[in-house]
């Protein structure tokens, strides 16, 4: 049994290319296991979101907390709240992120194929954002 004690894993600030806003990434399990399932929390700020981003065997978000906003391409911009679960289709090119004034975390679940978990694209317009 290993016990992942709270703390001893260092948060990481979402980088520039695949994010807008500020967002906290907390590792959870497995971040480097190129065979393995991967899981993280993730906190965005208000109005904080992802690029547009494909996985190669989808990912579910798990809301814990705050309000949010998801998007899958060719659908509305959709409100998700704690409790909700998401699930992305492999190759489903989608966003998520925070709400325009509540900051949101969700935990991020995500397989690995041929040890890639995303394929990171644009970044989501301020239009395509508050539409």
């Amino acid at each position: 049994m290993d016990i992942l004690r709270a703390g001893t894993r260092p948060s990481g600030k979402g980088p520039s290319d695949w994010f807008t806003g500020t967002v906290r990434i907390d590792p959870l399990f497995n971040p480097f296991d190129a065979a393995r399932v991967q899981g993280a929390q993730v906190t965005f700020e208000p109005a904080a979101r992802t690029a547009w981003h494909t996985h190669p065997l989808g990912q579910t978000l798990i809301v814990v907390s705050g309000l949010g906003r998801v998007q899958r391409e060719g659908g509305p911009v959709e409100e998700i709240r704690p409790g909700d679960v998401v699930w992305f289709a492999p190759g489903e090119k989608h966003w998520h992120g925070a709400s325009p004034e509540t900051a949101m975390t969700h935990v991020a679940l995500q397989e690995v194929k041929d040890g890639k978990v995303v394929d990171w694209l644009e970044h989501v317009s301020d239009a395509d954002y508050g539409a």
